[in-house]
């Protein structure tokens, strides 16, 4: 699908909502557009002032990426979803992904991201040794329950957020993630000499990065 040329508000809002995307627009104190992907709804906010026309061609020039991401962004969110132990009984041992393999696990009360923060926790200070000599250094690094995507940081702060539900996966998933995440710290974006960056410190990492993306490897 190409971006169409033209498109009315009311006809992007319609090619959103039947791919079962919701648009939410809101005028904020912002410098530039944001678009902001969640399961079934995009967020934009824009500079108050802005003009209609342009605001207009930013959506449509974000349109195919929208409906493109979505289906992944769906597929991750049922793949974490499947982590959660089925299980309400404090004492009950469940069954959940731990590093990528099965593993039966007395929660006791837990919550599932809560026993993944702690193995976070006690793996990442031995993760940013290894990565950040060959990335750069954060000043600290959290961990948070996302759902629509496995890092962020605050460049400006040097910052890192990790995902609790990245345990779930191998761990060279959380390495790949981290050492993402470090690269920014360098590269604020996503251009040619970011990537660059990521395959210098981490050669192969678009088998992590296509796991995560729940792609075939």
């Amino acid at each position: 699908m190409t971006a169409k040329q033209g498109l009315s508000l009311e006809a992007v809002h319609n090619e959103l909502a039947a791919n079962g995307i919701t648009l939410n627009i809101s005028p904020k104190k912002v410098k530039n557009i944001n678009f902001r992907l969640k399961p079934n709804a995009l967020f934009v906010t824009y500079p108050k002032g802005i003009a209609d026309d342009y605001l207009l061609a930013m959506l449509t020039k974000r349109l195919n990426w929208a409906i493109g991401q979505h289906e992944q962004l769906l597929k991750q969110t049922t793949q974490k979803a499947a982590f959660l132990p089925k299980s309400h009984d404090e004492n009950a041992e469940n069954k959940v992904l731990l590093w990528g393999k099965p593993q039966t696990i007395a929660l006791n009360g837990r919550a599932i991201t809560e026993f993944y923060r702690d193995e976070l926790i006690a793996i990442v200070p031995n993760l940013l040794a290894k990565w950040q000599p060959k990335t750069a250094v954060a000043s600290e690094v959290r961990f948070k329950t996302m759902t629509t995507r496995w890092g962020s940081c605050n460049t400006r702060a040097r910052r890192i957020w990790l995902s609790t539900y990245l345990p779930a996966y191998p761990i060279e998933c959380t390495e790949y993630v981290l050492v993402h995440e470090l690269c920014h710290l360098i590269h604020p974006n996503h251009s040619r000499d970011f990537w660059k960056a990521v395959a210098t410190a981490m050669p192969d990492y678009k088998h992590w990065h296509n796991l995560l993306a729940g792609k075939s490897v």
